[in-house]
């Protein structure tokens, strides 16, 4: 069974810094990417990572958040720095393989001004 269980959201102050983890579970992923949903908005591409370490960033994020993966513990981090009340959302874990896409349940990141 595939799993992506994610962890590390919470309430921060704005200029705070947080860093979510996903962990994966049953198949190895392609790619791997965070997705943000914040109210009554669509979700959006954070980051992503590739196998090869390969990244790419929206330019909201771009020079504030950095995403990582330990391939050995099928796992990828989100360091988010530098933290604005628009960031406030809900942060998706989401990895990638040839047939199929798999979605992680969500954390609420809540930054305050």
């Amino acid at each position: 069974q595939v799993q992506l269980v994610e962890s590390g959201g919470g309430l921060v102050q704005a200029g705070g810094s947080l860093r979510l983890s996903c962990a994966a579970s049953g198949t190895i992923f392609n790619a791997m990417a965070w997705y943000r949903q914040a109210p009554g908005k669509q979700r959006e591409l954070v980051a992503v990572i590739t196998n090869g370490g390969s990244t790419n960033y929206a330019g909201s994020v771009k020079g504030r958040f950095t995403i990582s993966r330990d391939n050995a513990k099928n796992t990828v981090y989100l360091q988010m720095n530098s933290l604005k009340p628009e960031d406030t959302a809900v942060y998706y874990c989401k990895g990638f393989t040839t047939s199929y896409d798999y979605w992680g349940q969500g954390t609420q990141v809540t930054v305050s001004s």
